[in-house]
């Protein structure tokens, strides 16, 4: 069985990007969601992982030896910014096809606007996790936190979210 290192993008105390309207962030958003993808899921096995700091967590992910790793996150930038987008190390030819993978199964939960994947160096930000796994590495970002409509939608069709990553992640353990 292959196993999935589900990262929970930030932690309680640096909670990541909010939304002005609501005070959703991402910490709180995204760590529901793991635990009912993980309700969701099977023939994948899962693991939970949480930030202790920035810097350690590679090798706290590279101790778990996952076959691949979904990192869960939200994006933002000045509120009226929409879509949703996967993040991948652009040396990562198994990087690439993962996020393609899971792309496509959040572009058809939400239906917001397809950003695509993209490519992200070691200076990018998101970039110190996806150089330093061992496993193929892959930041989500399936809407935009400060942006009211995005939110609306992520909270609306969250059922069918959950849906999309679990499928998403059996279809990458699959292809792998």
């Amino acid at each position: 069985m292959k196993k999935c290192a589900i990262v929970i993008g930030h932690k309680k105390t640096s909670p990541g990007a909010s939304n002005k309207s609501s005070g959703l962030t991402e910490f709180v958003f995204n760590d529901k969601l793991a635990q009912d993808i993980e309700q969701e899921i099977s023939g994948v096995d899962i693991q939970r992982v949480y930030r202790r700091t920035y810097n350690s967590l590679p090798s706290d992910i590279n101790d778990l030896n996952p076959d691949f790793i979904v990192s869960l996150h939200c994006n933002a930038f000045d509120g009226s910014v929409s879509g949703t987008e996967v993040l991948y190390y652009h040396r990562s030819t198994k990087g690439e096809r993962i996020a393609g993978i899971l792309n496509e199964h959040i572009i058809n939960s939400l239906g917001l606007k397809n950003r695509g994947i993209k490519p992200k160096t070691s200076e990018d930000r998101g970039g110190h996790l996806l150089k330093n796994t061992i496993a193929p590495c892959v930041i989500s970002e399936p809407f935009f936190i400060d942006n009211d409509k995005d939110v609306q939608k992520a909270l609306t069709k969250r059922d069918l979210l959950v849906k999309a990553y679990a499928d998403g992640i059996k279809a990458i353990a699959e292809s792998l």
